[in-house]
C-alpha cells in the first residue's frame, strides 16, 4: 500500500491562514496593541483549540511548525505595526498552547534580523511595554531561533512553493504623501505664511535683514506631491505592461506552433487514408513537412484547408521502374510497362537442364 503524503506538508495551511487573518482583523479593529485586549480575543475565539484532534505526534509537530510559520509571516513586513504586534502575540500564544513535546520553536531567518530590531526600537520609542515584554519572554525561554532558512529543508518537496497572498487590509500604508499633504494642511501652511509676511512687512528693520520661509512654500509642496503621484502611477503602469508583455507569446513562437499543428494534422490524415508501400508513406511524410512551412507563413485559410485533405485513393502510385524511367527523362506508355514476374513468360521460357549422378549437366 503506497504511503499517503502528510496533510501539513506545505509551509502554510490555507484554513489556518484564513482563521488567523480573521482573528488579526478583529484585533486590528480594536485599534490597540495591549496584551490584555489580545488575550480577551484569544479566549473569546477559543483559538487554542486548533491543536486538538491530531492523534499522531509527528503530525502534531508538522502542524505546530506550520502554525509558527504562519504567525511569523504576520510578524514581518510588509504588514502594518498593529498587525505585526498581533503576529508577535500569536507566536507567544502558539508556543505556550501547543501540544507537541518537546515544543516546536519559532524559526526566524537571519535576513529579517534588521527588521526585527527596527520593530523593537519603534516599540521602545512609542513606550509599548507589552510588546517588549512578550518578545523578551520568548527570548528568555529560548522559543526563538535564528536560522538560515525560514522553513526546514526537506527532500521531495516541490522547488516552487505555493505563493501566499498578502491580505490587502493589513498591509502598511503606502499613501503617506497623500495623507500628509491634504488640502486642509496646505491651506493652513498658506495662512501661516501670509501671516508671517504681514508681520514682517510691518517691521522695517527685520524685513530687510532676514527671511525665514520660502516664497510660495505651499504651492511648491503641492507641485512636488503632484509630480510624485504622477511618477508612482507611471511606474505602476509600466510594471503591469511589462508583466503582460512577458506573458504574451512572440510571433515566432506562434508561427512555430502553427506549423507543428498543421504537420501533425496532415500526418494523421495521410496515415488514415493511405494504404501504399512503406517508401510511399515515407516520401509523403517528407512532402507534408515541406508543405506545412509555406502554408503556415501564408496564413491562408482556404489553401491550408485544401492542403489538409488527403490524397485520392483512386490514383495508384507509380512503380520503382516507372519512377526511374521518369527521372531519366523517358516517357513510357502503360502498354510498355509490364508487371514484374517471379518467373519468365511461357513464350520466353527456357527448358532447365538437370544434373546426373556424377554432378554433370545432361546434354
Amino acid at each position: 500500500m503506497p504511503r499517503m503524503p502528510p496533510k501539513y506538508a506545505d509551509n502554510f495551511y490555507e484554513p489556518l491562514t484564513e482563521d488567523v487573518e480573521t482573528f488579526l482583523g478583529r484585533f486590528q479593529h480594536i485599534d490597540s496593541v495591549r496584551l490584555e485586549r489580545f488575550t480577551a480575543l484569544w479566549r473569546d475565539a477559543r483559538f487554542s483549540d486548533v491543536f486538538l484532534g491530531i492523534p499522531s505526534m509527528s503530525e502534531m509537530r508538522r502542524f505546530c511548525r506550520v502554525a509558527m510559520a504562519t504567525a511569523v509571516k504576520y510578524f514581518l513586513p510588509p504588514y502594518c505595526y498593529q498587525v505585526r504586534v498581533g503576529g508577535l502575540y500569536l507566536m507567544f500564544a502558539f508556543y505556550h498552547t501547543q501540544l507537541a513535546t518537546p515544543p516546536v520553536r519559532v524559526r526566524l531567518p537571519l535576513r529579517d534580523w534588521d527588521d526585527v530590531q527596527k520593530f523593537l526600537q519603534d516599540s521602545i520609542a512609542c513606550r509599548h511595554l507589552d510588546v517588549i515584554y512578550v518578545y523578551r519572554k520568548l527570548v528568555s525561554v529560548k522559543a526563538m531561533e535564528y536560522t538560515a532558512m525560514p522553513h526546514l529543508l526537506v527532500f521531495q518537496r516541490p522547488k516552487k512553493a505555493k505563493e501566499q497572498r498578502a491580505c490587502a487590509g493589513m498591509l502598511a500604508r503606502v499613501t503617506a504623501v497623500q495623507e500628509l499633504l491634504t488640502e486642509d494642511y496646505l491651506e493652513e501652511v498658506a495662512n501661516v505664511q501670509n501671516h508671517y509676511h504681514k508681520i514682517k512687512s510691518q517691521l522695517v528693520e527685520v524685513s530687510l535683514q532676514a527671511t525665514v520661509t520660502h516664497a510660495d512654500f505651499a504651492l511648491r509642496l503641492q507641485d512636488a506631491s503632484g509630480e510624485f503621484l504622477k511618477w508612482q502611477q507611471k511606474t505602476l503602469n509600466q510594471t503591469k505592461d511589462t508583466r503582460e508583455d512577458e506573458d504574451k507569446p512572440t510571433e515566432q513562437e506562434e508561427r512555430h506552433s502553427r506549423v507543428a499543428l498543421l504537420a501533425s494534422i496532415k500526418k494523421r490524415g495521410y496515415r488514415r487514408s493511405q494504404g501504399g508501400s512503406k517508401y510511399q508513406r515515407h516520401s509523403q511524410e517528407e512532402e507534408e513537412e515541406e508543405e506545412a512551412v509555406p502554408a503556415a507563413a501564408a496564413e491562408d485559410s482556404s489553401s491550408s484547408a485544401l492542403e489538409l485533405q488527403g490524397p485520392d485513393k483512386n490514383n495508384k502510385a507509380l512503380s520503382l521502374r516507372a519512377r526511374t524511367w521518369k527521372a531519366l527523362g523517358k516517357n513510357l506508355d502503360k502498354s510498355e510497362l509490364q508487371t514484374w514476374l517471379l518467373s519468365a513468360p511461357d513464350q520466353e521460357r527456357v527448358p532447365l537442364r538437370r544434373k546426373n549422378r556424377q554432378g554433370r549437366y545432361n546434354q
